[in-house]
């Protein structure tokens, strides 16, 4: 059953339904060429529901156009080879001007009809109207119901949470030994894969409603995605920390704060509060007296500024929320 479930997924499984139901639908309401009905469907069926009425707002452009140009060419020229070769020659560019590429495949299988019929009657061109209704209907009425992804993205919130928090604890203790921990590597590419597969879904969940109301998710993903450019950063800096001074016990104390009140809900406001004390206090301290405490100053003031910049990305992000975001996204259950 796993094995049937992803060759099979829940997308093919619509269009095999849909594109099965347009054809019924076509022959039961008498429409000649019922068969393009279902292969309209197979054609219109999309991931998301903003991309599905958008394609159906094409088909019906792009087939009107077609229409159009087949009558007057068929009429002047005849229905042949040629005059078929004709219609094509100015359909697809004007198509195309007009940004209804997506229709081009599906308007000109509707064509093809009146070419076989050798007759764009009227009742013709309504049968082709006919089919298109059908076909592009059951592809949107199917596209209405989408399965939610909020708690797979939810899920990828907490890992994500759970490893920026991992691996600055782990940057804490690289900085205190001097040395970089092996296992880092492998927390950086789960990371990397959770952001993408977060993002994505966070994506997909927005694009499948016509407001905004879940583009939360994807800002917070492009939020945590800069972070995480950040976060490579700084541990590229702390392979250049080799020796141990006082200054490497402060740094290590603010990294692991900001590990240990590292969550979605926190404004990083007080953190950068915080991080400006320890500023203050590296800008207070002796003139290093050797160039290896210079260069190891130097790699440690590095690593704060840009940690300085992963909570300045937090809290700008805060700051942009909405009252509905906090209100509907920021509960307290949901902390990590």
């Amino acid at each position: 059953m796993k094995t049937l479930r992803k060759y099979v997924g829940y997308r093919t499984l619509k269009t095999a339904i849909g594109a099965a139901l347009a054809i019924i639908i076509a022959e039961y309401i008498g429409l000649s060429y019922a068969v393009s009905a279902g292969v309209i469907t197979v054609l219109s069926v999309q991931s998301t529901k903003r991309k599905s009425i958008d394609i159906a707002i094409r088909r019906l452009g792009s087939t009107t156009l077609a229409i159009i140009v087949a009558v007057v060419v068929f009429l002047l020229m005849g229905y042949s080879a040629v005059s078929f070769g004709v219609y094509l020659l100015i359909f697809i560019p004007v198509a195309a001007a007009l940004n209804l590429n997506d229709g081009i495949v599906p308007s000109t299988v509707l064509v093809t009809h009146l070419l076989v019929e050798e007759s764009v009657a009227l009742s013709w061109i309504l049968n082709e109207y006919g089919i298109l209704i059908v076909g592009a209907g059951i592809a949107l009425l199917f596209n209405i119901y989408m399965p939610s992804v909020e708690k797979d993205i939810k899920e990828a919130q907490k890992d994500v949470e759970r490893l920026f928090k991992k691996i600055l604890a782990s940057f804490s203790e690289d900085i205190l030994s001097q040395s970089v921990n092996i296992e880092e590597e492998k927390m950086f590419k789960e990371l990397d894969a959770t952001l993408t597969r977060g993002f994505e879904k966070a994506h997909r969940l927005s694009s499948n409603y016509l407001s905004e109301s879940f583009l939360y998710y994807v800002r917070y993903m492009e939020m945590r995605i800069k972070q995480y450019e950040i976060l490579k950063q700084m541990r590229e800096v702390l392979g250049r920390v080799d020796s141990y001074y006082e200054q490497n016990r402060l740094v290590a104390s603010l990294t692991e704060l900001v590990a240990h009140q590292y969550n979605e809900l926190n404004t990083a406001r007080e953190l950068m509060e915080d991080l400006h004390c320890y500023m203050e206090l590296f800008r207070n301290q002796d003139l290093p007296k050797t160039r290896e405490e210079f260069e190891n100053r130097a790699s440690l003031y590095q690593y704060v500024r840009d940690l300085q910049t992963l909570l300045e990305i937090k809290k700008e992000f805060a700051d942009s929320l909405t009252e509905y975001d906090k209100k509907t996204f920021w509960k307290k259950e949901d902390a990590v």
